[in-house]
């Protein structure tokens, strides 16, 4: 029987300096590749004294890892010829295309297309961004005109892309920066004071738009590089994150950031995808360790790296909504509805809604109607049994909508009353309300 295949592994604070030999035979088949804690796995085929044809493992630190002066050129040139040739014909790659010395407006135009794209492809898919982002700059072709909208506008064309807060700080930004003088930042570092923008989103426009060198780090980079370097380091864990960002930094083209940024991103969205790498037409697969190492043991995979983390479990809301319907006496030609505004802080900040109820959990019929009569009497002094005349009451059905960490479940009525004070009788509670904004539609 051959000896268990040992692995070496120390802290990474260096407070264990006697290597600790483990066997892999112990360790369950289903986690023989779960990287111990904030540390990376570099796996090498190699012959050690006194070992024989054992293959080792060896667990460094990850701020150890770098790219070397001879791969830097190598990974550089071929992801910059390979983009040139296999790039997608993208609208905001039309408008943000272009070289040094263009004019200053045209530049900024660049920057400010970089930016809604950016900002839309996260979470979504580059598919269906295109017609939003078409919509978008035809409404707002620049900065200047978002700066003068309404968030009702932009909520309104964000519709259907999720994630509204990503609009409103669009929004927010575009205002702070035409207050603020009307011109557009061009480092990395200025754009981070802008609402909203962040090191990745800064980086995209800042090489993109302005040529600086700097890099961008998104999920589709942290992919690319951790199967360069065989990280399987958690990407989550933000001395992961921090490192992938100095590995990143090294990469990048002082000549052409901008194009090699979105390589290395086109080429993780195209080619190194998560589940099924196309390895074969990949431009920088030489110098790829994942690849390296599941050639050389069938019991390493290129999708091993980087670790794959669980996703948090989806907590189960419900939610009773009443879509109330206000109508004049013997006719529902003058019919309004009721629709409030949530909060501007948390999950669908600012954006309106049927009054709705948040549950404790599944609720019978008699128990959700109370909670809405309850919550219509505190919000607008609405008594369906003194102050207004029930015309009708019925349940509408149920609707699951899916949200990252929320599945929400909403039990609908519509509910149409009749003031016995006229229309009126809302508005003077309007005026007195100082906890929450409604209005009639």
């Amino acid at each position: 029987m051959t000896d268990p295949l040992h692995f070496k592994t120390h802290y990474l604070a260096g407070k264990l300096h006697a290597p600790l030999k483990l066997s892999i035979s112990n360790i369950p088949k289903g986690r023989r590749h779960s990287p111990p804690t904030l540390a990376v796995l570099r796996m090498k085929r190699c012959r050690q004294a006194g070992s024989g044809d054992k293959a080792a493992l060896e667990v460094v630190d990850i701020e150890d890892i770098s790219f070397s002066k001879k791969e830097i050129p190598k990974i550089r040139a071929s992801l910059l010829e390979w983009y040139d040739e296999n790039r997608r014909d993208l609208p905001w790659r039309r408008i943000s295309s272009g070289q040094n010395g263009v004019h200053v407006e045209e530049r900024e135009r660049k920057a400010y297309a970089v930016w809604v794209s950016e900002v839309m492809l996260q979470q979504t898919r580059v598919q269906t961004v295109v017609d939003y982002f078409n919509r978008w700059m035809e409404k707002w072709p620049t900065i200047h005109h978002l700066a003068e909208a309404s968030i009702e506008e932009v909520n309104e064309m964000w519709a259907g892309l999720g994630y509204y807060r990503r609009a409103r700080f669009l929004l927010e930004g575009a205002k702070m920066i035409v207050e603020g003088g009307g011109d557009f930042p061009r480092t990395a570092s200025s754009l981070q004071m802008v609402k909203g923008i962040g090191n990745y989103t800064a980086g995209a426009i800042a090489s993109i738009a302005f040529e600086e060198a700097v890099p961008v780090v998104d999920g589709n980079v942290v992919r690319v590089i951790a199967r360069l370097k065989a990280i399987s380091a958690n990407p989550k864990n933000s001395a992961t994150v921090k490192n992938i960002w100095k590995l990143a930094r090294q990469l990048v083209d002082p000549k052409r950031p901008g194009d090699f940024n979105q390589a290395v991103m086109e080429l993780g969205a195209t080619v190194c995808s998560v589940a099924a790498p196309s390895c074969s037409t990949c431009p920088i697969s030489r110098q790829c360790q994942a690849l390296s190492l599941s050639m050389n043991d069938e019991s390493v995979q290129v999708t091993d790296y980087p670790t794959k983390v669980a996703k948090a479990k989806q907590r189960r809301n419900y939610s009773a909504v009443s879509v109330v319907e206000i109508v004049e006496e013997g006719s529902q030609s003058e019919s309004r509805y009721l629709l409030v505004k949530r909060p501007d802080q948390g999950l669908l900040a600012g954006l309106w809604e049927f009054p709705s109820v948040l549950l404790d959990g599944e609720a019978e019929l008699a128990s959700r109607r109370k909670a809405i009569d309850i919550f219509l009497q505190q919000s607008f002094g609405l008594d369906v049994e003194k102050s207004c005349k029930v015309v009708l009451r019925e349940e509408v059905g149920e609707y699951v909508h899916v949200f990252t960490h929320i599945r929400l479940k909403m039990y609908i009525e519509l509910l149409i009353l009749h003031l016995k004070g006229g229309m009126n009788f809302l508005q003077r509670n309007q005026e007195s309300s100082a906890t929450m904004t409604w209005k009639f539609v």
